[in-house]
């Protein structure tokens, strides 16, 4: 392949001089082979050991594997990494992982927990913001912004304070810190207004029905972070049990906006030093709309819903201008050319880290103080990611055994093996020719699977008219 897309990134000497080495040692094609089985990681972590698998009844050695047989001694494997700016790779397939789980508890699929009767349950996809710390420029309709302009789609001043000096850079980011533990309040009035609006009690509620939820956070331009939740009605037995007549999508959708009332539900902040206590709530605006199997006027969709929350989970605060890695001082602001929004949320965190130190916002700096989990699940909503990882890692066992003509372990009528190994850390990355080689590799894996998603609609059609 010699086409432009393929020969970007070589203008730099050190990458071609590194892409030649490699191309000329003997183990180009072992190189090539691990890339492409870590689907083009961005930064692979690499091992160094051995396994022996033998045969547990004769101790014959069926297989034996050693890293001193791989270029520079040394196997790669995927990193694994959520975030999209440090590995696509990996991202791409946490995202995956991520549609999966949220798609099995609104449609229902036995395989991962939840029976697809599941449909047929009163749920609701809603969305939670922090307040207002000051106006920002916007994209209101038809107006134009307070600034006076109207601004296009992608203009850098979206999300910006119109002016610096008064917003409460403050208070926004010790409301990002304490997100999570408003939705975890959220989570417990939730369940006592839903038992308030059907004249029972808590404990005669929870007997009847269940609340499940899967929620992932996303930065607004503002660099604040809200809350997109699917929340759903289930029996007492969770998902298997169909919920009680009482559990309605009208009493679901009003006791959401009781709970998140901004009035009622509240985190007192109490610094270490002489500044003033802050009171944190939910913002006003609050969206729940109700989810359909298909899409009927403003209705969304099951589809539309788990891609969406599958898109966010793999994002992080560097979509407001941020860095996504720690930052140690203020200098290295300017090295890192962060934008001066941004740069001032971060600033804000180190300077309230010493009076509030058991927030930990100088770690989380980066991060515009939010230190909370990405994407949460309650533990009956549906599967878990750890399941959805094992069954993949499962599958690549059983044609790794089958390609070394091992006997499958669940197989009874052949003799059970053992396999033991012995495996250390020794290092992570590409150099630079190996990085441009998993990026070639990462772009054609994805056009194979655009390629594969475009034509699956007219396969399916001949299939039909075949038969």
């Amino acid at each position: 392949m010699t086409d432009t897309a393929t020969l970007a990134g070589l203008e730099d000497p050190a990458t071609l001089t590194d892409l030649l080495r490699l191309a000329g040692s003997p183990g180009f094609d072992r190189i090539q082979d691990q890339i492409r089985r870590t689907g083009g990681c961005s930064d692979p972590i690499h091992l160094q050991g051995s396994t022996v698998t033998r045969d547990r009844t004769t101790g014959r050695i069926l297989h034996r594997y050693d890293t001193d047989t791989e270029p520079g001694g040394r196997l790669r494997i995927a990193c694994g990494n959520r975030r999209a700016s440090r590995c696509p790779s990996c991202a791409w397939t946490y995202a995956g992982d991520t549609y999966h789980l949220i798609r099995a508890g609104l449609v229902g699929d036995p395989a991962k927990g939840t029976p697809e009767t599941i449909r047929d349950h009163p749920r609701v996809f809603a969305t939670l913001t922090a307040p207002s710390f000051g106006p920002v420029h916007n994209r209101p309709g038809t107006r134009p912004c307070r600034c006076g302009q109207r601004h296009s789609e992608d203009a850098l001043e979206l999300g910006t304070p119109l002016d610096p000096a008064t917003y409460d850079y403050a208070g926004a980011v010790l409301w990002n810190n304490h997100a999570s533990e408003l939705w975890r309040y959220f989570t417990i009035y939730l369940r006592r207004e839903i038992a308030r609006r059907a004249g029972l009690t808590q404990k005669e509620a929870h007997a009847q029905s269940r609340i499940s939820f899967g929620k992932v956070a996303e930065y607004q331009k503002r660099g604040a972070v809200h809350f997109h939740a699917v929340i759903r009605f289930d029996g007492p037995e969770g998902p298997d049990s169909p919920p009680p007549a009482w559990a309605t999508l009208d009493l679901l959708t009003d006791a959401i906006h009781a709970a998140a009332d901004p009035e009622r539900l509240t985190v007192d902040v109490d610094p270490a030093g002489d500044q003033p206590a802050r009171t944190l709530a939910w913002g006003t605006q609050l969206d729940v709309r109700p989810i359909r199997a298909f899409g009927e006027g403003e209705d969304i969709t099951e589809a539309a819903v788990a891609s969406y929350v599958a898109k966010y989970a793999t994002k992080a605060a560097e979509t407001t201008g941020t860095v996504d890695r720690r930052i140690g001082n203020k200098e290295a602001l300017t090295l890192l050319g962060v934008p001066d929004h941004p740069r001032r949320l971060i600033e804000a965190c180190l300077d309230l880290h010493a009076l509030y130190p058991d927030r930990k916002l100088r770690d989380w700096a980066h991060m515009l103080g939010f230190r909370g989990h990405f994407s949460t699940k309650s533990r009956r909503y549906s599967t878990t990611l750890g399941a959805l990882r094992q069954v993949r890692a499962d599958y690549r066992a059983t044609q790794q055994r089958r390609s070394l003509g091992l006997p499958d372990p669940d197989d009874e009528t052949e003799s059970s093996t053992l396999t033991l190994a012995h495996w250390s850390y020794a290092g992570h990355g590409h150099t630079p020719g190996e990085s441009w080689l998993a990026a070639n590799i990462r772009q054609e894996i994805q056009l194979n699977r655009d390629t594969a998603r475009e034509e699956l609609p007219a396969l399916l059609e001949l299939e039909g008219a075949a038969t």
